[in-house]
């Protein structure tokens, strides 16, 4: 009996509905029944609609208010003024003493600094390494993915030779020519060896929707050289399915809302621009005459002589209008402004927010809440914030730290005994970490009590809490504090800069008050 039921099943699958085929996946049902959407691979279903999804996540962000403030509201909490290298050397593992620890990091900040702090850092010399920071996110998240190249570019008068080159995502694609045993390892401009890692990247000398698009040249460029064994290219994406070589714009789920509400806002203000002018209809039992008898005004609401400005009628701020004989005006109430404008734009843009994972507050900037909803708001986006904060330095600034302390110690400007000898050397000179904006602060004393809290109960440190409250440098904090001190004692300034009494004289001070109170008693 059980396998006669099972024979029909497999020739009737219909008559088999049960599970996921009695609910998500029924195509009985009246609210299933159109919805059939095919099952592609990462290729078909992402790669093949980049070249539409990318330029309409950028024109929403140069012409759209809300894709424009979403992307900076990212950028501008993940990334800022720029991720600052921290250095977090195994001093244990590498054998050096609290002194030697020290100076080491002071000398690795200090020669850090003199490249990342200059524009030489950049193949084209227009920012420095802080600036491409954000500049690599943002065209991150408008286009999906990045790519950072690493090339060596030696300078006049300039000690260091490593230089970061940006390229945008188009640049990346295939070549219209390939080789007969590549092509099925060649995908929009990604190459894969036989296990699938990606061992090269193919980019244009020009962008595809440059004018000039002919004579066009691909460059075939190694992820790692194969000699040399450095990075020479870094790709920033992120991937949401399995074998998925390229990323996807942020704004791709969204993009038909964001348009449609665009247009939207669009229509709604020009109807309340409209309400605002004296708006009429004309009616007519007339018929001898194609022209309306009546003034218009010109762009300056001046009333013009009837018949001068033919039937090219306009509407004017408080313009008086003059009718002819058997004609009369009606007016056109629109209803605007619409007062179901608000609700209906913030109820969209809740959904929008759920999507890019930025609470509706933060993305309009508008906080109206209790504190600890606003707070709660703004710790839900914050988890985002750190997780593509840990992406971006995970993906380019470390990386490419590490290919400057390789430049740095060739060169002797940092000793680093025994970096090339083993992988686990290399690791513990060049552990680091990023820090950037601080997520700020609603209720100063209550999160600096609390950091507090942590701090005194060995659940943080100085060090994190300071980078997370003002992105400060605690170290450098102590040292600034204890000179402070020294300077305020020096000058016999107390605490809080009041002028030290002499020694002595505050005792002169309460025998005067004494002789004032005794003089006061005698008379």
């Amino acid at each position: 009996m059980t396998q006669s039921f099972a024979r029909v099943g497999r020739q009737y699958p219909a008559v088999r509905n049960q599970g996921y085929g009695d609910h998500g996946a029924s195509r009985k049902k009246k609210s299933m029944k159109l919805w059939n959407p095919v099952a592609g691979d990462a290729n078909e279903d992402i790669h093949e609609n980049l070249e539409a999804l990318r330029p309409r996540a950028r024109d929403l962000y140069m012409g759209g208010s809300l894709a424009n403030g979403a992307l900076k509201t990212l950028r501008t909490n993940i990334v800022g003024t720029g991720l600052r290298l921290k250095p977090a050397f195994d001093a244990d593992f590498l054998g050096l003493n609290s002194k030697q620890a020290a100076d080491l990091r002071r000398q690795i900040e200090r020669e850090f600094c003199l490249w990342a702090e200059s524009k030489n850092c950049d193949a084209s010399g227009l920012h420095n390494f802080y600036e491409l920071q954000q500049l690599a996110f943002l065209s991150w998240m408008m286009s999906g993915d990045v790519f950072a190249g690493l090339p060596i570019l030696p300078r006049d008068h300039v000690i260091y030779d490593l230089r970061i080159r940006l390229l945008e995502a188009d640049r990346c694609n295939s070549p219209l020519q390939i080789e007969a045993d590549k092509k099925d390892r060649i995908n929009h401009g990604v190459e894969v060896d036989e296990d699938g890692m990606v061992v090269a990247y193919w980019f244009s000398d020009k962008h595809p929707g440059s004018t000039e698009i002919t004579n066009t040249k691909w460059q075939r460029v190694e992820v790692v050289g194969k000699e040399s064994g450095r990075r020479n290219v870094l790709h920033l994406m992120e991937a949401e399915r399995p074998e998925q070589r390229r990323g996807v714009p942020i704004l791709a789920p969204v993009i038909e809302s964001l348009k449609q509400l665009e247009r939207y806002t669009d229509a709604e203000l020009m109807a309340a621009v409209i309400s605002g002018m004296f708006t009429v209809f004309i009616e007519t039992e007339s018929t001898e005459s194609d022209e309306f008898g009546l003034a218009v005004s010109n762009p300056y609401g001046e009333p013009l002589p009837a018949g001068s400005g033919g039937t090219d009628l306009q509407l004017g701020n408080g313009a008086v209008q003059f009718l002819e004989k058997g004609e009369k005006a009606t007016i056109a109430n629109p209803g605007r402004p619409n007062p179901a404008f608000d609700p209906f734009v913030t109820a969209i843009l809740r959904q929008v927010g759920s999507s890019l994972e930025i609470p509706y507050e933060l993305l309009v900037k508008h906080f109206t809440s209790s504190y600890s909803a606003s707070r709660a708001a703004l710790l839900e986006a914050w988890k985002m914030f750190r997780m593509r904060r840990a992406w971006l330095s995970a993906d380019l600034c470390q990386p490419i730290y590490e290919e400057w302390f390789v430049e740095a110690v060739v060169k002797g400007r940092i000793n680093a005994p025994g970096l090339f000898d083993d992988p686990i050397i290399f690791r513990a000179y060049t552990k680091a970490e990023w820090h950037g904006p601080s997520q700020g602060l609603l209720d100063p004393k209550k999160e600096v009590d609390a950091a507090v809290t942590r701090i005194q109960n060995n659940f943080s440190t100085g060090e994190r809490e300071t980078a997370e409250l003002t992105g400060g440098d605690w170290e450098q904090n102590v040292r600034r504090n204890a000179y402070e001190k020294e300077t305020i004692k020096e000058n016999g300034l107390g605490e809080g800069g009041e002028k030290n009494n002499e020694p002595g004289q505050q005792e002169q001070d309460d025998e005067a008050e004494s002789d004032l109170q005794r003089e006061e008693g005698e008379q």
